[in-house]
């Protein structure tokens, strides 16, 4: 996808954010936040250690201008107090929250999530997956400005593997069903102080966490043959259903998993034939 492949324009103009997660050029995150930059967002970018600052700097070096990185591991309260205090002392304010973070071991996505889950993978899948949201929300808010100066707005990502029994997903699939629910009551916590809590539920993309899925592939194939329009889902759409989400059109959306995947998620059953030869 080339850099001016995202619609430019001025929605998000004036408003500054921190993006969580851009792991490769391929992340979700970064095709978010490619398209809030498209529209006028200053951006800070959070990384967990020197090895992914050295692989996203590049990246984000790209989008021109001085790049604000910040260290943020959400595991450490530590790490995430410099965090967001490193933001307090640059910005004083925080516009919006992009959360793009997951995580559970390769071992446990594969085969049977009954035998494969361990107490320790369980834990660290909720921790990272889920928590981190709950955690980052709560600092940002306090960033956030007051309803009567326009509020703010945070998006997480989630997948259908929360609803659904998808192969594979197993304690992803639980972590995920965690944070929709976590989405839901963020949203009621900080719905009458302005901040508006969604998250978008991606169809499969080839990014670097469904590499780490067994099948991922066939999973790619699937959401495709059987999605009711019949295509993959496009980086574009995902990032242009965040702008909405993050910018002032989407004013009354909170509380909400919008499905961004090409209509697979409405399919019961596929039509017969669909997906052979």
């Amino acid at each position: 996808m080339a850099d001016g492949d995202f619609p430019a324009g001025g929605l998000m103009k004036g408003k500054r954010g921190l993006v969580m997660g851009v792991a490769n050029r391929n992340s979700i995150a970064w095709g978010i936040a490619r398209q809030l930059h498209a529209q006028g967002a200053e951006l800070a970018f959070s990384y967990q250690d020197e090895a992914l600052e050295k692989r996203v700097r590049p990246l984000i070096e790209s989008l021109g201008g001085e790049p604000f990185m910040v260290t943020a591991d959400v595991s450490d309260d530590a790490s995430m107090d410099a965090c967001f205090e490193t933001l307090k002392a640059k910005w004083g304010k925080l516009d919006f929250l992009v959360h793009a973070i997951a995580f559970a071991g390769k071992d446990e996505l594969q085969g049977s999530f009954t035998h494969n889950t361990t107490r320790e993978g369980f834990k660290r899948a909720m921790d990272i997956s889920a928590f981190s949201f709950v955690d980052a929300a709560k600092r940002a808010s306090a960033l956030m400005p007051p309803r009567e100066e326009g509020g703010g707005a945070m998006v997480t990502l989630t997948y259908l593997g929360a609803e659904r029994v998808v192969p594979n997903y197993n304690v992803m699939g639980v972590a995920k069903a965690a944070l929709e629910a976590s989405t839901r009551y963020i949203a009621r916590d900080l719905g009458p102080a302005g901040i508006r809590v969604n998250a978008i539920s991606a169809g499969p993309m080839r990014t670097l966490a469904m590499a780490g899925i067994s099948g991922g592939r066939q999973l790619m194939k699937t959401g495709k043959d059987w999605s009711l329009l019949k295509e993959d889902t496009t980086m574009e759409g995902v990032a242009g259903a965040a702008l909405y989400l993050l910018s002032d059109l989407g004013a009354s959306c909170t509380g909400e998993v919008l499905h961004v995947d090409a209509g697979f998620h409405v399919v019961g059953v596929p039509d017969p034939g669909e997906g052979e030869g």
